[in-house]
């Protein structure tokens, strides 16, 4: 499994010296959490670098995009882990080689938050399925024995994890929708609008939506971006996960309520994905059911078949 930082640094700059190391610290413990399951991570090269000029990117757009190739079309590597989102892959996305990500054939990528663009490409340009999961150096993986092990099975007994149903999901919207699991972050996904590889619309799609740190009329602008666009003209279900440092979660509901509800399709909230503590791996590219009222999604084959 190789580890590789498309976005954000670790550490990262501008902290003082003691949190440098514990970011450090975050990513060893992350990696010697995968080797407890049998896994051989390998750091990629720049992983660990800064951009010289903008501390918030992990390295060159280059450098980050020479990672993440050179894993992939490895053929010893099996798996690509991101060490953490934040901010970065749209300045490099563009920069990988397609033709030689496709010629080198599917392999697992996880990864969630600035990585959605990442899960977008690998669909619209590789036609792959990737997986919305937690990341090697993660405080919500590494702390946390729900991520931990609902990513440990869905690699490695991913027919266990066939139906997925969190405790606290409950219906927005009630009724059942079937599709293609799809989305991310959604402040991500709007800024994907444009994109001149980008997937035209959610239509015909299951849609899983979530954010952090973003005030109320900043998910009301994305959420109407996307609704102006007719980017969610035709979806068929909707998938809400995390709001984690939003707004408090009664404003939140009452807004994802106004802008999705005229959409007529079910939605499920609180399905326990994205930046929340114990988040579950969703796996992106694969057809699904989703039941709102009983709060279950249920895949038509295993992740990683």
């Amino acid at each position: 499994m190789a580890i590789v930082a498309p976005s954000g640094p670790v550490p990262e700059m501008g902290v003082p010296p003691l949190e440098r190391s514990r970011e450090w610290g975050r990513l060893s413990t992350g990696l010697d959490l995968l080797r407890g399951w049998d896994l051989e991570p390998v750091v990629a090269p720049h992983v660990l670098d800064r951009h010289p000029a903008f501390d918030y990117l992990a390295g060159t757009d280059a450098d980050r995009a020479a990672d993440l190739q050179a894993a992939w079309c490895d053929p010893s590597v099996d798996a690509v882990l991101c060490a953490r989102g934040g901010y970065g892959v749209q300045r490099m996305v563009d920069l990988l080689d397609w033709d030689a990500i496709r010629a080198a054939g599917p392999k697992v990528f996880v990864g969630f938050s600035d990585i959605t663009a990442l899960h977008e490409a690998f669909a619209t340009r590789a036609g792959l399925v990737t997986l919305h999961g937690p990341m090697a150096a993660g405080v919500d993986f590494l702390k946390n024995a729900t991520a931990q092990e609902h990513l440990r099975a869905t690699l490695f007994e991913p027919e266990t994890v066939r139906t997925i149903a969190p405790a606290q999901a409950t219906p927005l919207v009630p009724g059942r929708a079937r599709g293609v699991l799809l989305g991310g972050c959604l402040s991500l996904l709007a800024s994907e609008l444009g994109n001149r590889h980008g997937r035209a619309s959610a239509r015909g799609g299951l849609l899983c939506l979530e954010d952090v740190g973003e005030e109320t009329y900043r998910l009301d602008r994305y959420l109407t971006q996307l609704l102006r666009a007719g980017w969610l003209d035709g979806v068929s279900g909707i998938l809400l996960g995390s709001w984690a440092e939003c707004a408090p979660y009664d404003e939140v509901r009452a807004l994802l309520t106004d802008r999705l509800g005229a959409l007529g399709v079910p939605v499920v909230e609180e399905f326990g994905f994205g930046h929340g503590e114990g988040a579950l791996t969703i796996p992106f590219g694969v057809t699904a059911e989703l039941d709102a009222d009983a709060g279950t999604l249920t895949l038509d084959v295993p992740a990683l078949a």
